[in-house]
């Protein structure tokens, strides 16, 4: 019997649960994902094989991205400013989860599809910014993209605001600055999306310290100095500007310290709710 024979039974099932769900049927998560990912990474084979490769590999490895998606995170209609925003990847999922709304695929177990998104994108990187206008140029309505500083730039009014990895490159007199006027850019019930490294976890911080410096590297950027905090220092700043806070462990099973912290203005569930 060849391992192929062996294996039969497991491969039969795996390629049922990632098959396609017929026109109108909702999608098993899996097969959901497998979607959005392949969607909302291809159109980013007009910014060149780089920009191709690494929109697969950064929503195919990073978990954060389901994560927002199987929580209901970015609500419906939402004005979403994305800081930090690198390819604007997050604006080419949004899109295809309209689409996937749209078509009646959303699976029942995620939290409400992030349709009719607004979305604006902020990012200090030439580059980056070019290859989101160039891979995102249909959409509709079209992305809104600014390169600038976002410690200069001024941030419009949003429910949804994004900072995934961002604030530990500016010190932190800089991190409350950009976090002040992100709470006075949110609408009176608007969430913020951050995610950091809890710098209390030291082998795991300095691990995803690594990474990130490596990846900023083969991006062909500076790899600035950065200024992490504990899990309880990030508590504390946010509780000051009037956030609550949920914070969920989101290194995927990595060797990675980071937390995605949601920051609601009006009073949210318990910490470990589903959503």
């Amino acid at each position: 019997m060849t391992t192929r024979d062996r294996l039969g039974p497991v491969l039969a099932r795996r390629d049922a649960a990632a098959a396609p769900s017929p026109a109108g049927t909702p999608a098993s998560p899996q097969a959901a994902w497998r979607v959005l990912h392949r969607a909302a990474s291809e159109p980013y084979r007009a910014g060149g094989r780089f920009a191709l490769h690494f929109a697969r590999g950064k929503l195919g490895f990073d978990p954060v991205f389901r994560a927002l998606l199987e929580r209901g995170a970015i609500t419906p209609g939402a004005r979403v400013l994305d800081i930090g925003c690198g390819q604007a990847l997050l604006a080419s999922l949004l899109a295809q989860c309209q689409a996937a709304a749209t078509a009646g695929l959303w699976p029942t177990a995620w939290g409400p599809a992030p349709t009719h998104t607004r979305y604006t994108g902020i990012d200090l990187l030439p580059r980056d910014i070019e290859r989101a206008e160039c891979a995102l140029a249909g959409l509709s309505p079209p992305p809104q993209l600014h390169c600038g500083d976002m410690r200069r730039l001024a941030f419009g009014p949003c429910d949804v605001a994004v900072l995934l990895d961002v604030l530990h490159y500016v010190d932190h007199a800089a991190q409350h600055d950009v976090l002040l006027r992100v709470r006075q850019a949110l609408a009176p019930h608007g969430r913020l999306l951050l995610r950091v490294g809890d710098a209390a976890q030291v082998r795991r911080f300095r691990i995803s310290q690594w990474v990130d410096h490596a990846v900023t590297r083969v991006r062909g950027h500076r790899v600035p100095p950065t200024w992490g905090r504990t899990l309880p220092q990030w508590r504390d700043a946010l509780h000051a500007l009037g956030f609550h806070v949920i914070a969920l462990p989101m290194s995927g099973g990595t060797p990675f310290a980071n937390m995605l912290l949601v920051c609601n203005l009006a009073p949210a569930e318990p910490e470990g709710a589903a959503r």
